[in-house]
């Protein structure tokens, strides 16, 4: 992978569910709604000064949100940040940069 392109699209993995768990009470503020499902289906990554994360999560039904989580160096010692996401997407959607 090229530092600033994006990885290829790989399954989520229990590293991927808990940042996707970790940023899931932003989201909920952001849409103004609670998830009772929050599954991290896939994603890609971005290599930048951190991480980008963008994760294909499912919320239930046929709904799927992707999301942008940023990543910063370890030695800054900051929490996840949700940067951006998209709603009303779906199960076959491909993730792109947002």
């Amino acid at each position: 992978m090229l530092c600033g392109g994006l990885s290829k699209p790989k399954e989520a993995t229990a590293e991927t569910q808990q940042i996707t768990q970790e940023i899931k009470s932003q989201l909920e503020e952001k849409e103004n709604r609670n998830f009772d499902t929050f599954d991290a289906v896939s994603y890609v990554t971005q290599v930048v000064a951190g991480t980008n994360y963008f994760i294909k999560i499912h919320v239930g039904n046929d709904e799927y949100f992707h999301v942008r989580v940023y990543q910063r160096l370890p030695h800054e010692n900051k929490p996840l940040e949700l940067t951006n996401y998209q709603s009303k997407k779906e199960k076959h959607d491909d993730l792109t940069y947002f």
